[in-house]
């Protein structure tokens, strides 16, 4: 196993619900021996795995862990030379297209990409190979899947597409190689707003002017009392911002 194979693995058990499920597990271990300070343990679990599964929480903790994160203003797009989106994964089985298809990550990065390239003007690149945490069955990289969908279902080229890279600071290293020869350094770049600040840094480390162009905001789903109760929309956006917020801890960003 390559150790960037263990990445997707130690980031599953740390992040939420494993990570505060494992630490009330711990806690009922520390029990059997000092009961009180082992369902203090347990109880913080349980609390936390709570809290962080309810879009409330998000709200609360995205302008903390995504600070600065604002929607790309107009003039700024218009003076980039490319606008380059990068991936998210892919579905490696659809069933009912008969090919892989965008994962709903990649496909609302596709979606906001292809709507700045229409009003810009601005050619297109895609970045993504197989990730770290691809399945076997995957059989296309990113960048294919990309290249397919946006060409059959939004009627638009990519110029440039990279579909070797697999993590982010891969995604930056690959557009260098790509797009240097091409003298394009002003770029606007597409991601998730969570996922913005550190993928914005990797490629300005890599010698890009970046605009950053972030889709997919935190935003309000339900009536308040909802918002306050564990949802898959609440889960999976703590999850994600803690895990670029740990992500960002590990990068030094």
């Amino acid at each position: 196993m390559l150790p960037g194979e263990w990445k997707p693995i130690l980031t599953a058990l740390v992040l939420p619900p494993a990570g505060p499920l494992l630490l009330a597990f711990l806690g009922v271990l520390v029990a059997t021996r000092r009961r009180g300070a082992g369902l203090a343990i347990a109880t913080l679990g349980l609390v936390l795995a709570f809290a962080l599964g309810t879009n409330a929480v998000a709200l609360l903790l995205a302008p903390h862990l995504m600070p600065g994160v604002a929607v790309a203003k107009p003039q700024d797009l218009a003076s980039v030379q490319a606008v380059v989106v990068l991936g998210g994964g892919v579905l490696p089985e659809a069933p009912e297209y008969g090919a892989a298809q965008p994962s709903p990550p990649t496909l609302q990065r596709i979606r906001y990409g292809a709507w700045l390239a229409r009003r810009t003007g601005k050619p297109l690149a895609f970045s993504g190979g197989m990730g770290w945490a691809a399945s076997e069955r995957q059989q296309e990289a990113e960048g294919a899947v990309a290249r397919r969908v946006l060409q059959d279902e939004y009627g638009l080229a990519v110029r440039w597409v990279d579909e070797r890279s697999r993590d982010t600071a891969e995604n930056a290293a690959r557009m260098v190689e790509i797009l240097r020869p091409e003298r394009i350094a002003r770029i606007a770049l597409v991601t998730d707003a969570a996922h913005m600040p550190r993928a914005a840094a990797a490629f300005r480390a890599a010698g890009f002017d970046v605009v950053p162009a972030p889709t997919d905001f935190p935003v309000v789903h339900n009536r308040p009392v909802l918002e306050w109760m564990p949802s898959p929309h609440g889960a999976a956006t703590n999850r994600y911002l803690v895990r670029e917020w740990l992500g960002r801890l590990v990068a030094g960003t």
